[in-house]
């Protein structure tokens, strides 16, 4: 009997002497039709499966089509894990380590970035906008680790996640009107608790006027709006040189016209430019990784601090002067994200007050 993969390495094999990969497989499945070959595994051979494994990403294809999973992981052999409705799921797959070696190749042949031994760490968009994040031995315990986090694409307003349960009409309607008059909002919660959906969703709220220039590390937000230009950073070259990081990117967007500068996420010396270049007259909206929306105000401060350079007094005052709404967001132990805070930012007597607006009970 043979194996899938030797299936597949067949086809690769014609593929590679400039045969289509459609041409390949069906001289494939006419071979096991007169030689009566099947699956090691004593299944028909599968057309879909095999196309899996040439043009997509061979076992994980499946789950990167479905539809009801939110992540995928692999801590090297030892197994798939998917999240699905905010759980944590092991699959029945493994992997073995040369083809999740050769899955993560295929992933970032087209994005023009690399992981070996002097960069172990990689993050870089699917084609699919999905987010990949690898790290390698030795920097892992022997095994390669490997993180695919998909997003909805299903959710473009706030209508829409107001229909989903994540947040009150009432209270949608005033964040929505606030943005579209201005506002700069900064979305705050934990990991996988729905800040880049609501992020989204707030600029598919922006008029059909509005130029978005959006900035990321890696590619993740798909705006629904009319005139978006998106940037995302560069990691150095072989030689340690062509670096561009978020913070060049977010000084970048003053020279390009934009009416609304969003940041997929601040997490480090960018966001002193961000508050310079929201302080210069144009509204922003970003994402903080936090767990109330105090500790979201708390945070940015620390980060402008970090950054160096600038007084307490002028972190305060720009901070309370350029941020007017901190959105949280939660996901619950059933997995259902939420919105759980909603505040309002001033300045007095030397302190940002943090007021809440509105507050799940």
């Amino acid at each position: 009997m043979e194996s899938a993969r030797d299936v597949v390495a067949r086809v690769r094999e014609a593929v590679a002497r400039g045969a289509g990969t459609r041409d390949a497989i069906n001289a494939e499945l006419t071979r096991a039709g007169e030689q009566a070959l099947w699956w090691s595994a004593g299944e028909d051979i599968d057309v879909a499966e095999i196309t899996s494994h040439i043009d997509g990403f061979g076992d994980l294809q499946t789950l990167l089509d479905d539809p009801t999973v939110e992540e995928i992981w692999l801590n090297g052999e030892s197994g798939v894990f998917i999240a699905r409705d905010g759980r944590h799921v092991l699959t029945s797959l493994t992997i073995p380590r040369d083809v999740i070696m050769t899955l993560v190749e295929r992933m970032l042949h087209s994005t023009g970035r690399r992981i070996d031994y002097s960069q172990p760490f990689v993050d870089a968009s699917l084609p699919d906008g999905s987010r990949l994040h690898v790290v390698i031995p030795p920097i892992t315990r022997g095994d390669w680790s490997v993180n695919i986090r998909k997003f909805s694409r299903s959710i473009r307003t706030l209508e829409q996640l107001v229909a989903a349960g994540s947040l009150p009409k009432h209270i949608a309607e005033n964040v929505r009107r606030r943005v579209r008059d201005g506002a700069s909002v900064l979305v705050a919660g934990a990991t996988q608790a729905g800040k880049t959906t609501m992020l989204t969703a707030l600029c598919g709220e922006l008029a059909e006027g509005e130029r978005i220039v959006t900035v990321e590390e890696t590619f993740e937000l798909a705006l629904p709006n009319r005139d978006v230009v998106g940037m995302q950073c560069r990691g150095p070259s072989l030689e340690g040189i062509g670096e561009v990081s978020l913070r060049r990117l977010v000084r970048e967007t003053l020279r390009m016209r934009p009416t609304r500068i969003v940041v997929g996420e601040v997490r480090g010396d960018e966001a002193l430019d961000l508050l310079v270049a929201l302080n210069s007259g144009v509204p922003g909206l970003c994402t903080i990784h936090a767990k109330s929306a105090r500790d979201a105000v708390r945070k940015l401060a620390t980060l402008c601090q970090i950054a160096g350079g600038v007084s307490a007094d002028f972190v305060l005052s720009t901070i309370a002067a350029t941020i007017d709404v901190v959105v949280h967001c939660e996901m619950s132990s059933d997995g259902v994200r939420r919105v759980t805070e909603v505040a309002e930012l001033s300045f007095s007597n030397g302190e940002i007050e943090v007021s809440t607006a509105w507050a799940l009970r």
